[in-house]
């Protein structure tokens, strides 16, 4: 919705966020953007196997007393 009240708004400009034409079957699909992977930091490493640790040791803690 616009914030603008239909009184404000101007008789071109459509309530509608995307036309017919940008939707549906028909519609024009966008080129897809290609992500390439970095390369990997020694300190990212680092903290995604802290990570995986600690959770590890807190699923044993809460499941190793049962």
């Amino acid at each position: 919705m616009s914030a603008l009240s239909d009184d404000e708004r101007d008789d071109d400009e459509s309530p509608w966020r995307f036309a017919l034409d940008e939707v549906g079957e028909d519609a024009e699909k966008p080129e897809s953007e290609v992500i390439e992977p970095e390369r990997l930091e020694l300190e990212h490493v680092a903290f995604v196997l802290l990570g995986v640790a600690l959770s590890a040791f807190a699923f044993y803690a809460a499941f190793g007393s049962l």
